[in-house]
């Protein structure tokens, strides 16, 4: 058998709020298969962003491993994760975190400098994952003038820009209205299968979850069931 695409065994996070503790993760695993599509669900506050950030190295947790193909995470040192998060992860976030000053292609080229990539290299593989995404008429614009659902899919071209393994998506269509959600989702699941990585989604949209092969449900920071 392959090895999984990633592994998280015992995972437990928790954050203070002034005098408050608040536990967010409480021995947590999870195994997503490589080349998978899971859809992460539950309410607000259940804890799917934390995990998020947890499995793709944005945040250590306070205890429990995490395997990301070869990479076990708590092993890397902060410039090793800097590096294996930038080589190995895309990241799409409901709030796309363009950089307003950059337009579109910069903001998407941007990654592959960070790996230094040639700049030649760069340049091509962004323009044509724009292409790819609708956008070939939008290079030069800058994020305040794109649409939401624009916005959204530059951040999925510089999410793919450096050919990630493992794509991880934080409610990547719950800023746009139903028709654009669909048209975001079509697209990923296409360059997915065309990329052959893996996709995790925390959505709070059944529409989402229902193409997923596979769903997994947190409830007050607890995995409660993992549905095929």
């Amino acid at each position: 058998m392959t090895e999984p695409a990633l592994q998280a065994t015992g995972l437990a996070k928790a954050y203070t709020l002034g005098r408050r503790r608040l536990e967010i993760l409480k021995g947590v695993d999870l195994t997503v298969e490589r080349g998978a599509f899971v859809a992460l669900r539950g309410a607000s506050g259940a804890g799917k962003s934390t995990l998020l950030h947890l499995l793709g190295g944005l945040d250590r947790p306070d205890a429990g491993e995490i395997v990301v193909g070869p990479h076990r995470l708590s092993s890397l040192g902060r410039s090793e994760l800097t590096r294996f998060r930038n080589r190995h992860v895309g990241f799409i976030f409901q709030s796309y975190h363009l950089l307003p000053e950059l337009d579109a292609l910069e903001n998407v080229m941007l990654p592959a400098q960070m790996a230094r990539l040639p700049l030649a290299t760069a340049r091509e593989r962004a323009i044509g994952l724009l292409r790819r995404v609708g956008l070939a008429e939008r290079l030069d614009h800058l994020p305040p003038e794109l649409s939401g659902g624009e916005q959204q899919r530059v951040a999925i071209a510089r999410c793919l820009v450096n050919q990630p393994e493992l794509i991880l998506a934080d409610e990547p269509t719950g800023n746009l209205d139903s028709r654009t959600g669909v048209a975001v989702l079509d697209l990923l699941l296409e360059l997915r299968q065309e990329q052959g990585c893996t996709l995790v989604i925390a959505t709070h949209d059944g529409s989402v979850a229902s193409r997923a092969e596979r769903t997994v449900e947190m409830r007050d920071g607890h995995l409660v069931s993992a549905v095929a």
